[in-house]
């Protein structure tokens, strides 16, 4: 029999999943959801919004939306720093986490935090969560303009140098489409109002996807 004919004979028989089948039956071995930390400041938490209109509530639905059967529990406290992350991972982020979603930084570009303490900690976060064989999706921040572009230049190599290093998906900017768009922001101006956050998840699901993909298909 030849390559393709038999490859048809196994598709049709529903021994071999076709590609675009396998984000919707990335738990068709179990009936576990995968289970999803969202592990961040104020932009996590969904700072003065109700619950469901969170960064993780509203991920959670698109990609439950879309098939997915996943769990995506919210671990974002506001104000805190990356080093506020190294000090309470290993009780935010529980035993069975398969996907972590780590966003932090934003707090430590207002303060002018050094941005070497910055990239060894999120190096801390991410080398712990590797020995935990914990999956990550991290979230890069850019620095505000008004930290200078020596501060800038520093902070934001951050994120795509320690990407490439712990080889984890990058999604370059949290804020994506958001964060000089007055009507998606708060009064403050800096955090985003629900539709602010609807942008985020818009932005952030093609890669949420393609690493649920990937996933799938390494297991």
């Amino acid at each position: 029999m030849r390559f393709k004919s038999l490859l048809q004979f196994f598709v049709l028989s529903g021994l071999v999943a076709l590609p675009s089948l396998a984000l919707a039956n990335q738990n068709a071995v179990s009936d576990r959801p995968l289970a999803v930390v969202g592990f961040g400041d104020s932009l996590m938490s969904g700072f003065q919004l109700p619950i469901q209109d969170s960064f993780t509530a509203q991920l959670e639905k698109a990609l439950k939306d879309k098939g997915v059967n996943v769990t995506i529990t919210n671990a974002g406290v506001a104000g805190e720093t990356t080093t506020d992350g190294v000090s309470r991972l290993d009780w935010s982020v529980p035993e069975g986490t398969d996907l972590v979603i780590l966003e932090f930084g934003a707090n430590d570009a207002l303060r002018g935090i050094d941005p070497a303490i910055s990239e060894k900690n999120l190096s801390d976060i991410l080398e712990k969560l590797k020995q935990r064989n914990v999956q990550v999706i991290l979230a890069g921040m850019l620095a505000p303009p008004n930290m200078g572009n020596d501060y800038a230049e520093k902070f934001n190599a951050i994120f795509p140098r320690l990407a490439k290093k712990y080889d984890v998906p990058l999604y370059p900017f949290f804020l994506d489409g958001v964060a000089t768009v007055k009507s998606l922001q708060l009064e403050d101006g800096e955090h985003p109002n629900t539709e602010g956050v609807a942008k985020m998840v818009e932005g952030f699901l093609p890669l949420m996807e393609k690493t649920i993909s990937q996933r799938t298909a390494s297991q």
